[in-house]
């Protein structure tokens, strides 16, 4: 079996089931309208699902929760009143950066709040967790940035790759370094490329720079830190010693 083939045959296997990871996204919908009542615009899946990049390990759907730019109080508000609502359900909901994560019919799920930040467009405010500070963004680009950039298989072999491994690597992160690493690489060639992104991630990831392509003042690559991305780098190392393929993904 060639490289191709056997990462076919993963790609088979991790397939995420999307309209069950949809159905559960929705089933929490009721709780996310009496949250945001007049102010929830839209609930949309975005994310991987969106993207085409998702798989079956690791979170199954976003689920992003467009704000009127008149939502009241704080962005951190905002965050913490949509946590507690979930946990008012009767759910178990984590908070992790610029989301809550929640369990829904055995899929994991996370609820991205956004407040926009005008009265039309699409750019939202998004409340940062972990750092107590806030990030402009622009989700439907992200979405087009990936969707379209050709390197979906790649990105799903290595979201593979990191979740086996347990990496801390965000997921817009790895797919925008994938994205770099493959920019003069032939489309289709799906092996090599995956072994040509590992290796940037073993020379290149403590130092390559990723700005937000809607957000020039958001720098993607900042949400790792100096000893995340030395992991990585470690890891992906790692990954190039295997004298095959099933000792990096299996």
């Amino acid at each position: 079996m060639t490289g191709d083939e056997y990462l076919s045959s993963l790609l088979r296997k991790y397939t995420v089931d999307a309209a069950g990871a949809q159905a559960a996204g929705r089933s929490i919908y009721p709780v996310l309208e009496r949250w945001g009542k007049q102010h929830l615009l839209s609930k949309e899946f975005s994310g991987s699902l969106a993207k085409g990049t998702a798989i079956s390990i690791g979170t199954d759907a976003d689920v992003f929760l467009s704000l009127s730019s008149a939502f009241p109080g704080t962005l951190s508000e905002m965050y913490s009143t949509l946590f507690d609502a979930v946990q008012a359900a009767g759910y178990m909901p984590r908070r992790q950066n610029v989301s809550i994560g929640v369990k829904l019919n055995g899929y994991s799920i996370d609820l991205v709040p956004g407040r926009r930040q005008s009265q039309t467009g699409a750019d939202h405010s998004l409340y940062r967790n972990k750092s107590q500070s806030w990030t402009q963004t622009n989700i439907t680009k992200h979405v087009a940035y990936v969707r379209d950039s050709g390197r979906l298989q790649e990105i799903r072999i290595l979201k593979v790759w990191r979740q086996l491994h347990q990496i801390e690597f965000p997921s817009f992160y790895l797919e925008m370094a994938a994205i770099d690493a493959l920019s003069h690489a032939r489309k289709g060639n799906v092996a090599a490329n995956v072994l040509t992104s590992l290796r940037h991630f073993m020379d290149r990831i403590e130092t390559a720079r990723y700005v937000d392509p809607a957000n020039t003042n958001n720098v993607i690559s900042d949400d790792c830190t100096v000893q995340q991305k030395r992991l990585i780098g470690e890891k992906a190392q790692s990954a190039l010693a295997s004298p095959s393929w099933d000792g990096i993904v299996w």
